[in-house]
C-alpha cells in the first residue's frame, strides 16, 4: 500500500513510524512532514490546509490510504474533499469533526444526551459574558469555542481574572475567530486522564489510557502548551473508572453523534476529569493527541493499517485491540521560551543514540534538516519516548534518553510522570 499522512508534528512522526511497521505498507508520504518523518517517509511540500493540492497529489501518486493527523484540516472538511474525489481517507467528516471544532456544540451534545460533564453557559458577546461573571462561582473556566492549538482554555480564580480572560478571548482576539464565542464552565477538580479510541460510526474500541502535562514548567506552573510530556497507562484510570466510562460516556458519545446525523469515523480523544463525583468529560478531540500518540502507539500490538481500514469499512467490531503489558513515558524537549518567544536553527546532536536502542524512540516535532545536520525549527522540538516494565522504569529510561540529545536552549520539564509516585 501507498500511504499519505497529513501533518507535520510529533504525532504524525509516531503515526508514520507505526505505519512503517506494517507489512502491508510499501511507501509512505507525508505532507508537509518534518525532518524526522523524512527519515522514514517522503515529505511533500504541501500544507495541511491545501485540500485541492493534497487531493491532486493523492490521485497522481495512486495513494491507497490517506491519514489525517491534524485538527484544522479535519474541522475544515478535508475528509469530505477526499471522499468526493473517490479517495480512501481516515478521519471524521466535517459534520463530525465539529465535536472538536466547537466547544459549544460538544457541550450542548453532552447536555442533550446526559453525558457527564461540567455545568456551563455559552456566550456570543463579551457584554453577556461579563454580566454572567458578576454572579458566577470561582474558580471558573473560560474556553474559546473554536480551535486554539490546545491553548484556548483559561482557569480564572477571581472575578477580575475572568473579566480579563473575556477581554483576552473575545476583544483582543488572542486566538483569532476561535474566541468569537466562548464557553464558561464550572471548575472541576481531580485527576485528568486522556483516553484515545477508534470509532467506525457504530462501534468504539478504547486504546490504553494516558496522562498529559500541559503547563510549561515543573509543578504544573507556567503557560499552557501543546503538551510537555505524557505517560501511559494512567494508574488513576482504574477498572471502576473504565466501567463507568464505557457505560455512560464512550458508546453514548458515538450513539449521540449518530443520532444527530453526524456519524463519526476516526479517532475520538476523550479528555476526562476524575472528579469526586465520578468521571466527567473535559473535552473531545477528533484526532490522535500530541504527545499522547507518542506513548500509546509504541505500546500497541496491532497492525495500525488494519485498524484504520476497519474504521473506514465499519468492521471495527471484528478487531481486538491489543497493547503490551508495559508502560511508556514521553518527555518533550522544547526550545527555551516556548510557548512564547524562542529561537530556531540550533544544531541538534546525539540523535544517532536511538538507532540501536530498542524501546527508545525520538519523535521529531519541530526540526529541519540542513547541510550541518538536524536543527531546531519549532517550540516543541523532540518527543523522547521510552518504554519499561512499569511506569517508574519507563520514566527513568525516558529521562536517561533525554541526556543523549543536545542543542542550545534545550528545555524540558523534569517532573513528567511524577504523579505516578502518588498512585
Amino acid at each position: 500500500m501507498r500511504i499519505l499522512i497529513v501533518g507535520s508534528g510529533g504525532r504524525e512522526h509516531a503515526i508514520a513510524w507505526k505505519c512503517a511497521q506494517s507489512k502491508r505498507v510499501d511507501k509512505i508520504f507525508c505532507a508537509p512532514g518534518n525532518a524526522g518523518i523524512g527519515q522514514i517517509a517522503e515529505c511533500v511540500p504541501i500544507t495541511a490546509m491545501e485540500f485541492d493540492k493534497l487531493v491532486a497529489f493523492a490521485k497522481e501518486q495512486k495513494i491507497d490510504l490517506t491519514i489525517i493527523g491534524m485538527d484544522d484540516p479535519l474541522v475544515g472538511g478535508i475528509v469530505d474533499a477526499f471522499e468526493a474525489a473517490g479517495l480512501r481517507v481516515f478521519g471524521p467528516r466535517k459534520n463530525a469533526a465539529i465535536l472538536e471544532g466547537s466547544k459549544a456544540f460538544s457541550k450542548d451534545l453532552m447536555k442533550k444526551y446526559n453525558i457527564p460533564t461540567a455545568a456551563y453557559e455559552t456566550f456570543n458577546s463579551p457584554e453577556a459574558a461579563l454580566e454572567y461573571l458578576e454572579t458566577a462561582e470561582y474558580p471558573t473556566v473560560l474556553k474559546a469555542d473554536g480551535l486554539a492549538l490546545g491553548k484556548g482554555v483559561l482557569i480564572c480564580n477571581t472575578k477580575e481574572e475572568a473579566k480579563a480572560g473575556v477581554k483576552t478571548l473575545m476583544l483582543d482576539k488572542q486566538f483569532g475567530s476561535a474566541g468569537d464565542r466562548i464557553v464558561i464552565e464550572e471548575f472541576m477538580t481531580g485527576r485528568e486522564v486522556s483516553v484515545l479510541s477508534f470509532v467506525d460510526g457504530h462501534t468504539i474500541k478504547i486504546m490504553t489510557s494516558a496522562q498529559d502535562h500541559k503547563r510549561a514548567k515543573d509543578g504544573d506552573k507556567g503557560l499552557n502548551t501543546g503538551g510537555m510530556g505524557t505517560f501511559s497507562p494512567s494508574p488513576f484510570y482504574t477498572a471502576e473508572v473504565d466501567e463507568f466510562c464505557k457505560k455512560y460516556i464512550y458508546q453514548a458519545t458515538v450513539d449521540a453523534m449518530k443520532a444527530e446525523g453526524r456519524e463519526f469515523k476516526g479517532i475520538i480523544f476523550f479528555g476526562l476529569m476524575l472528579t469526586p463525583k465520578g468521571p466527567r468529560v473535559l473535552e473531545y478531540n477528533a484526532r490522535f493527541g500530541d504527545p499522547e500518540t507518542q506513548v500509546v502507539l509504541p505500546r500497541m500490538k496491532n497492525d495500525i493499517i488494519d485498524v484504520f481500514e476497519a474504521c473506514i469499512d465499519g468492521t471495527l467490531d471484528k478487531v481486538e485491540l491489543e497493547f503490551e503489558d508495559n508502560a511508556a513515558v514521553c518527555v518533550v524537549l522544547a526550545s527555551d521560551g516556548y510557548p512564547e518567544k524562542y529561537e530556531k536553527g540550533k544544531l541538534i546532536t546525539g540523535l544517532e543514540a536511538f538507532d540501536n536502542n530498542p524501546g527508545y524512540y525520538c519523535f521529531h516535532a519541530g526540526t529541519k534538516l540542513t547541510d550541518e545536520g538536524f536543527v531546531t525549527n519549532g517550540g516543541r522540538v523532540l518527543g523522547i519516548t521510552a518504554t519499561g516494565s512499569d511506569l517508574k522504569t519507563a520514566r527513568a529510561n525516558a529521562y536517561k534518553a533525554t541526556e543523549w540529545v543536545s542543542f542550545e536552549n534545550k528545555y524540558m520539564r523534569h517532573d513528567i510522570g511524577k504523579a505516578i509516585d502518588e498512585a
